[in-house]
């Protein structure tokens, strides 16, 4: 076997890249083709998320930014497995074109998943696959949204949900949140003002159970009266519901789409019940507007990935996927019970935190003079990430809030990861 030699000539591409980037800014300039972009490319900018994402695989590093499942609970072996019976014995349809709208199997076990939550008059007709519940917001905004239209979002708000609307050139505007989510009053008050502006809101994006950022969840009683505010106006709403099974104790809070199947679209995942990285969604529509989401949606993907819908559907066939969900549900509330436990022992006075019933996240609020995003860099000194609020709002300024994930952090670096924040946000508060 012969050693291949690597002359100066032929340097790794990321390395090429890195010096053509460097002669570019040492000579002042930008290259020709950066003047083709649209003006709709020139205003996406890099996820702040993704940015603290990069920085947290740093070895050493304790990170509470990343919300991601804890896989380490599926049964990897017999998934394989499942997954080798696919390809042996289904790999020509498997590894062929699919259907735009995803495969029948998948849709009719789609709506199984989610009468668990309590969504019972769902059809196999009305639900488009995607990938991922991401696509299908973007799908969303580009059918409905023209560039300078109002959306209203909570705030804070999901950032990929903010970079999506971003993106279209959409606005986004914020509406009160307090301890039992969205403000009805807020809400009205903001449609209101909004239309004597001239201006048009086409649809409410909301996580209604355990928000990500904030871990709060929209309260049963506001429920119905978000849906008629929005009914009245003529304002869609947009239900993103990811976490929604992962209630720590109790039944699922009853989704928005349930009663009101004309008004809500439904946004669904399996990221967080089975795996982010099949990039496995759907979006369940009302019948009127199926087709031409339907359309959309092919025009940008032509079908989602067959292979994967038929991996997550011998996946809710073949196992206990209800008991992995109570699984995620204990372990999840464990890691919860601890960042809560270690943030009571570790921060200072002065410091505000949520207490979700579900899913990953719990929202920290600092006094109003504090900047939290200088505060990441002085994590990262100290061993710890986590993820500013300013990612998560659409107020200009400076942010006095942060997001601590418990997800896939382990009890014991939950424990380290807020024992390093704590002298740091001290530090800030003095």
């Amino acid at each position: 076997m012969t050693q291949q030699t690597v002359s100066p000539t032929t340097l790794p591409t990321e390395t090429e890249d890195a010096l053509a980037r460097a002669r570019l800014a040492a000579e002042g300039g930008r290259h020709p083709h950066e003047s083709l972009f649209s003006e709709r490319a020139a205003k996406i900018k890099q996820s702040a998320v993704r940015d603290v994402f990069e920085i947290s695989l740093r070895p050493g590093l304790v990170s509470l930014a990343g919300g991601n499942p804890y896989l380490q609970s599926l049964p990897l072996d017999r998934l394989a497995a499942s997954a080798a019976a696919i390809i042996a014995d289904h790999g020509l349809e498997a590894l062929q074109y699919g259907g735009g709208q995803g495969t029948p199997d998948l849709r009719g076990r789609i709506c199984d998943v989610m009468a668990a939550e309590g969504i019972t008059s769902a059809l196999p007709g009305n639900i488009v696959v995607t990938a991922g519940s991401q696509a299908a917001l973007d799908v969303a905004t580009k059918v409905f949204c023209n560039p300078g239209d109002v959306v209203l979002v909570e705030d804070p708000t999901y950032v990929g949900a903010l970079n999506t609307f971003e993106a279209y050139e959409v606005d986004a505007r914020p509406v009160a949140v307090d301890g039992s989510g969205l403000v009805p009053e807020d809400l009205e008050r903001r449609i209101a003002e909004l239309r004597a502006e001239g201006r048009t809101v086409k649809f409410l994006y909301t996580i209604p159970s355990f928000n990500n950022p904030s871990g709060v969840s929209l309260s049963a009683d506001r429920r119905p009266q978000i849906v008629e505010i929005c009914r009245r106006a003529n304002v869609l709403i947009i239900e993103d519901n990811p976490y929604g099974l992962l209630r720590f104790d109790g039944e699922p809070l009853r989704p928005l789409r349930a009663d009101h199947p004309d008004d809500v679209i439904y946004l669904g995942s399996f990221s967080k019940i089975m795996a982010p990285g099949l990039r496995i969604g759907w979006a369940l529509l009302p019948a009127h507007l199926k087709q031409r989401f339907y359309l959309a949606s092919e025009a940008g993907t032509l079908c989602p990935p067959t292979f994967n819908q038929m991996l997550v559907s011998a996946y809710l066939r073949d196992f206990d996927w209800l008991g992995q969900i109570r699984t995620y549900r204990s372990l999840y509330a464990e890691r919860c019970r601890v960042m809560l436990a270690a943030l009571e022992d570790e921060m200072p006075a002065g410091v505000q935190w949520t207490r979700p019933e579900g899913g990953f996240f719990v929202w920290l609020t600092l006094p109003e003079h504090v900047d939290t995003y200088p505060l990441l860099h002085e994590g990262i000194d100290a061993g710890v990430v986590f993820v500013p609020g300013a990612a998560f709002t659409t107020q200009s300024g400076h942010s006095n809030t942060l997001r601590l994930a418990f997800s896939s952090a382990t009890p014991e670096n939950i424990r380290e990861g807020v024992r390093r924040l704590a002298p740091v946000i001290r530090q800030a508060l003095a």
